[in-house]
């Protein structure tokens, strides 16, 4: 159900979820809110199971019925600043943004302001009554690319659905170390990583995840792809091109040192050695409009820092091609 003044959601506890926390279970059900939220409702017997009020700490089973009603609740703890933001669409229910690698997107601990968030607070103030902002979906703070964010309570029950049901479309590109001989699908669960805990892995405890790439260009030592996601777990495409030995370009997390094609000159080594950020970049979103049901698709060009990086392998590439000749 859809409300303009409530939010609302039903769901049924799948078998991965069973025996679970209550407020676990809930988490990974609706990731767009916060545990301390999600635990307020459920004391406060907004989020009931099977219609009745449980604590917290009590176990769900399969096939548990979860019902979520709250009324929306304003975060006066963050506040509104006036940062500049590259607006791609807009109207009274979304607003789509070009992100600029080096923002963050929602604050943290160590980032409290400067954040998205901040900036939709100063543009958009009536996000402040929704969940995260209006935030549904994140990239990383040194992913670049196309994000989209609800301005109404409408909207956001209907982008959470969207990405749950995986009918919303995401493409990246990307620049990844080594030559790949063609596209492929990556199917490995990512969860938290077991020893290193900034980091996320490929285990098998982990939740299904799910990266389709196809190759754009292949340089000597590094191939240009394009990747579309089924799931969106967090740093997925950097852990699972990193899992099939492709890492990105200056993925500072993942990625190890960088890597030079053989007769390379200054100019590229300085290029590759500099780049200080993945080469990731959110370029397409395809996505249901929520009140009209009409199919939207909203695209930006790839950066400057991405085009002078593919240039110069282009450059190298061309060059070496010539000498062979």
């Amino acid at each position: 159900m859809t409300s303009a003044n409530r939010i609302t959601a039903e769901f049924s506890i799948p078998s991965e979820l069973s025996d679970r926390r209550l407020d676990q279970a809930a988490s990974d059900l609706m990731p767009e809110h916060s545990r301390s939220r999600l635990q307020h409702w459920i004391k406060t017997g907004a989020l009931t199971v099977n219609g009745q009020t449980r604590k917290p700490r009590d176990k769900v089973q399969l096939n548990d019925h979860l019902s979520l009603d709250a009324a929306p609740e304003a975060r006066v703890s963050w506040q509104a600043e006036a940062i500049d933001l590259d607006i791609v669409y807009q109207d009274e229910h979304l607003l789509v943004i070009n992100k600029p690698a080096g923002l963050v997107v929602h604050p943290a601990a160590g980032h409290a302001d400067g954040t998205l968030v901040n900036a939709l607070l100063n543009y958009a103030p009536e996000v402040e009554n929704l969940p995260r902002a209006g935030i549904v979906h994140r990239l990383d703070k040194d992913t670049s690319g196309v994000m989209v964010v609800a301005r109404s309570l409408i909207a956001h029950t209907s982008l959470v659905e969207q990405l749950q049901t995986r009918t919303m479309g995401r493409e990246y590109e990307a620049v990844a170390i080594g030559t790949m001989t063609g596209g492929a699908t990556v199917d490995a669960p990512i969860g938290r990583h077991p020893k290193e805990r900034k980091k996320m892995g490929v285990v098998a405890s982990g939740k299904t995840a799910v990266t389709h790439y196809v190759v754009a260009e292949r340089f000597a030592a590094h191939t240009h792809i394009r990747c579309k996601l089924e799931t969106g777990r967090t740093h997925q495409i950097r852990v699972h091109l990193a899992h099939v030995r492709h890492p990105l370009v200056g993925d500072q997390l993942y990625g190890g040192r960088p890597r030079f094609p053989k007769g390379s000159n200054d100019a590229l080594r300085g290029l590759l050695a500099g780049f200080q950020r993945q080469a990731l970049h959110a370029r397409q979103l395809t996505l249901a409009h929520p009140e009209t049901g009409e199919r939207l698709t909203l695209e930006v060009p790839l950066p400057a820092d991405l085009v002078q990086l593919l240039d110069g392998l282009r450059e190298h590439k061309h060059d070496s091609e010539q000498r062979d000749i």
